[in-house]
């Protein structure tokens, strides 16, 4: 089996975001930059997760590794490698610590070897690459078995965990009591709210880092109405991608790429661009509920008011990290073919092509531009950065009032769902919304505002230096 590949993560100048964040902020994140640049002294600051694309972690990680990189650090990026056997047990993990059974299998004696199994394989590679005196951020569950082997190295050691549940179950405990041992000699923990540090790790060693985005990435930069509808009928939504102008982006690396590739698209007919578009952007994961989204936008939305849906999630080909993906998606192709045809009309699932990592990232972004409303309608969230990605863009979000969600989301930037499992109570809040145009541009408004205020990367970074400091100030 293959071990660590690294990401090659182009440097993200800080004064980019000079123009957005003003001289006040600006002027201490310069500051904070050359403090860290001190204590890392020539060090290097690893960053180790499972998958170099789709989800949070990996879009957090191209803006953090890209910034750190460009703040004078020597920042890097690896991916684990697992088998089936290996992430059908995180997953599992990963369902349970969100308070879900999963697919309710064990988590006991053989699956602890064939974890520590993985691990072994990956620490071995890992041990070759770091120096002592080094810091490795190790990225959730798939990454815990690293721990005790970079410790043995002389290595300060973050274990960095981005999900989470606000209550304890005997889901959560079982999941915990797998991995706490794994993680206990670590240096400091992340984790992404104060409600989600588990009993057993010392709160003097815990620091609360919620996630940012990067308003310049390819998924958050401003796009042009004319650029936004080329991608749609490039992927397929829209009529008309036959033979049109291709819809062109800027990469990372200051180069030109093309939107070319069409997605999957299960629907009756190409969507009506006059009609508004109400758009769930995830990973086909259960505890995104895009089965719950379609249900509830059919039977409580169609009728009420006229307007498409499409669920939008990648293609489960290129998710090599999350084995239900499959499954998840082929559920709610069934669920759709189910639904009456009348109220099927007004839906699409659309799998996007992931050969092409910042192509993917433009489609979703024009996606995201052409919703008149985005919703999150998650039974479990460990943030949500699909919420902030909307906010940013000034769209009104509907979503469930769980795990991090709550941090972004107020009554005057959208709407929360107390009951994401209510699905009528769900369909009439998009269509209350939907024939609000005044209410939908005033949410727009203050959304993007809170994200500019509390959800771009300086603080973000700033709050990384923190964590830095503690380390390694410590060797002083």
């Amino acid at each position: 089996m293959e071990t660590l590949r690294e990401v090659l993560v182009p440097s993200l100048p800080l004064a980019r975001l000079r123009p957005l964040i003003g001289e006040e902020r600006f002027e201490r994140l310069e500051d904070g930059a050359v403090r860290t640049r001190e204590l890392v002294d020539g060090g290097v600051v690893w960053n180790v997760n499972s998958t170099a694309s789709c989800g949070g972690v990996a879009e957090m990680l191209q803006v953090i590794v890209g910034y750190g990189r460009g703040a004078g650090l020597d920042v890097r990026w690896l991916v684990a490698k697992g088998d089936a056997a290996f992430f059908g047990i995180t997953k599992r993990i990963h369902n349970q610590i969100h308070g879900m059974p999963g697919d309710g299998g064990p988590l006991g004696a053989s699956e602890h070897a064939r974890f520590e199994a993985i691990s072994a394989r990956n620490a071995a590679a890992l041990v070759d690459l770091v120096r002592a005196g080094d810091v490795v951020i190790l990225h959730d569950p798939q990454t815990a078995g690293l721990c005790e082997p970079l410790q043995a190295r002389g290595v300060h050691t973050v274990w960095r965990c981005h999900i989470g549940s606000d209550v304890t179950n005997h889901w959560t405990e079982q999941a915990w009591s797998f991995l706490l041992p794994y993680v206990k000699g670590a240096d400091a923990f992340v984790f992404s709210r104060h409600e989600y540090v588990p009993a057993g790790i010392p709160r003097e060693q815990v620091f609360v880092i919620p996630p940012s985005i990067d308003p310049f990435s390819p998924k958050n930069r401003e796009l042009t109405p004319d650029t936004v509808e080329r991608i749609l009928r490039t992927i397929g939504l829209h009529a008309g991608g036959e033979g049109g102008p291709l819809a062109t982006f800027e990469r990372a690396d200051g180069t030109r790429g093309r939107v070319r590739h069409r997605a999957m698209v299960v629907g009756d007919a190409l969507a009506d661009p006059s009609l508004p578009l109400v758009v769930q952007v995830s990973r086909w994961d259960r505890l995104k509920d895009m089965h719950g989204v379609m249900l509830g936008f059919a039977e409580a939305t169609v009728g009420r008011v006229d307007a498409n849906l499409a669920l939008v999630g990648p293609s489960v080909d290129g998710v090599a990290d999350d084995p239900e993906g499959a499954a998840v998606l082929h559920e709610c192709i069934d669920a759709w073919h189910s639904l009456d045809p009348s109220r099927r009309a007004h839906i699409r699932l659309v799998s996007l092509p992931m050969s092409d990592i910042e192509e993917n990232a433009i489609m979703v972004n024009a996606v995201q531009r052409a919703a008149t409303v985005v919703v999150q309608k998650s039974i479990a969230e460990g943030f949500g950065l699909t919420v902030a990605e909307a906010m940013w863009k000034a769209k009104p979000v509907v979503a469930s009032a769980v795990g991090g969600i709550v941090d972004q989301l107020t009554p005057d930037t959208g709407v929360l769902l107390d009951d994401p499992h209510d699905l009528t109570a769900f369909g009439h809040r998009v269509a209350g919304l939907l024939v609000d145009p005044e209410r939908l541009a005033r949410l727009g408004r203050n959304a993007q505002a809170r994200v500019r205020d509390d959800f771009v990367g300086d603080r973000h970074l700033l709050q990384y230096g923190t964590l830095l400091a503690s380390l390694l100030g410590r060797r002083r």
